[in-house]
């Protein structure tokens, strides 16, 4: 963070100071919510949860080197003591944003968000200093960390928005005020809170009503091929950059095709000239992702060339979102289990496809939460793609909704040991263990309540350990 005095800070967030000798002292390193990350220099920030109350490590943090404990009760040691602690980790964001010269980027979406993130990030790091969401705390208090992570070097700072209800994005864009506001798409993720697609749009369209005029320099990015999110252009008061492969798009993609091994190539168009990108990522969603992080990149002042060799040589940053590990015996695993909703779900199936063309595959598959009234169709949806696509054998994982996901395929088509479902985890580990052969792609994908990524390390293992059928 940039160096604060405790004093500052006090003032900053309404808080009292206690057992504070100097106030004048700087909290010149970073502000932490896990005790585990104090160090010298850092500012300690003490949530009260359901079993861990950070207020309870305020001694061993200090001791560590934090300079101070932001909490809700005097704790023994320098704190700043507020009524709130997450009213408080937001105005001090808030307070440093305004002080920091960087252009804010924020972006949101019903899928795709973190791995656009990176991708930007990835791109606007070659242009400048950037400090970007880590994963995907992209939300009360995972956003506010962020920007105060952000330094006095710091030039493009890109935050990831996340919503589960009206207001959300507007509460966050308030506290991080974007420059640059990106949607990406309105999908059925959450659309169970939500209670459709339509007030997923109003909830993500916060972002771009946020965002200050094109005379102030505010510019709305938004998915041409989202009828949901081109709609939004009518929502802002900024300047209009259409992404995506409608006519209208600014920044586009021709010739668009999957290699050999399933990573996108395509020729890159934006208002500044044109160039070829073929991606180290692994699908064909990845090529929205990619245009909507150039069309951030043009903004910004990049070249067509300078956003080309960036996407072309950017990676995966974010853990369990399409990681493929190639085992000795020639199995590849593709690990892309941190969540799922019905596009991105989709979105996978076909990128196994694409990877495991003239190979077996295998999609291991579990429940989509948060799908309200739509969780039957979408999961009976998937089961379809699965057979449509030609995927050699489907495990679906878990209870109500993984039998759902085996009904979709078996209306489809899939007889005999095309498909199976299992009851968890373990169970199928079991049973691709007994089952898998060198040369077959396996696909590991639910949303993360299911912990499905333990299978995916555990065939990871196994190729590490040389187990492997020789059927």
């Amino acid at each position: 963070m940039i160096a604060l005095s405790l004093a500052e800070i006090a003032e900053v967030v309404g808080g009292q100071t206690h057992d504070i000798p100097d106030p004048s002292v700087q909290v010149t390193g970073p502000v932490v919510r896990d005790s585990r990350e104090a160090g010298p220099g850092s500012l300690f920030v003490a949530f009260a949860g359901e079993r861990v109350d950070g207020h309870d490590f305020a001694a061993a943090v200090v001791e560590a080197g934090a300079v101070a404990v932001l909490g809700t009760r005097p704790v023994g040691v320098p704190a700043i003591v507020v009524d709130d602690v997450q009213s408080a980790l937001g105005a001090l964001a808030r307070h440093v944003v305004r002080r920091l010269g960087a252009t804010l980027v924020a972006l949101t979406g019903s899928a795709g968000k973190t791995s656009t993130k990176d991708l930007i990030a990835q791109v606007l790091q070659r242009k400048a200093p950037t400090v970007f969401t880590p994963g995907s705390l992209n939300n009360e208090i995972g956003l506010p960390l962020t920007a105060l992570s952000a330094t006095e070097e710091t030039r493009f700072l890109v935050l990831e928005m996340g919503a589960r209800g009206i207001g959300h994005i507007r509460y966050l864009a308030g506290l991080t005020p974007p420059k640059i506001g990106l949607v990406l798409n309105v999908g059925s993720a959450h659309i169970g809170e939500f209670g459709g697609r339509e007030q997923i749009a109003q909830a993500k369209g916060e972002l771009v009503e946020a965002l200050p005029s094109e005379a102030e320099g505010g510019t709305a990015i938004l998915n041409a091929d989202d009828p949901y999110v081109r709609a939004m252009a009518s929502r802002t008061k900024a300047k209009v950059l259409f992404f995506g492969e409608s006519g209208e798009a600014d920044v586009s993609a021709e010739n668009v095709r999957l290699t050999d091994t399933g990573q996108p190539s395509f020729r890159l168009h934006t208002p500044s000239g044109a160039s070829d990108v073929t991606m180290r990522l692994y699908g064909e969603h990845h090529v929205s992702n990619a245009l909507a992080a150039a069309a951030v990149a043009h903004e910004l002042g990049m070249s067509a060339d300078e956003i080309a060799v960036a996407l072309s040589e950017a990676g995966s940053l974010s853990r369990w979102r399409m990681e493929v590990t190639e085992r000795p015996d020639g199995v590849t695993v593709v690990n892309d289990a941190y969540n799922a909703n019905p596009e991105s779900m989709k979105a996978a199936l076909r990128a196994l496809a694409a990877i495991g063309k003239g190979r077996r595959t295998w999609a291991v598959l579990g429940k989509m939460a948060e799908l309200g009234d739509e969780a039957l169709a979408e999961h009976d949806a998937v089961g379809r793609l699965a057979v449509r696509l030609n995927v050699s054998k489907l495990v679906a994982v878990g209870g109500r909704e993984a039998a759902w996901l085996q009904l979709g395929a078996y209306n489809e088509g899939s007889w005999g040991e095309e498909s199976v479902h299992v009851s968890d985890a373990q169970a199928a580990i079991d049973l691709l263990r007994s089952e898998l052969r060198p040369g077959d792609v396996v696909l590991v994908k639910a949303s993360r309540s299911v912990g499905l990524e333990s299978v995916a390390q555990a065939l990871v293992e196994t190729g590490a350990e040389g187990e492997v059928s020789a059927r």
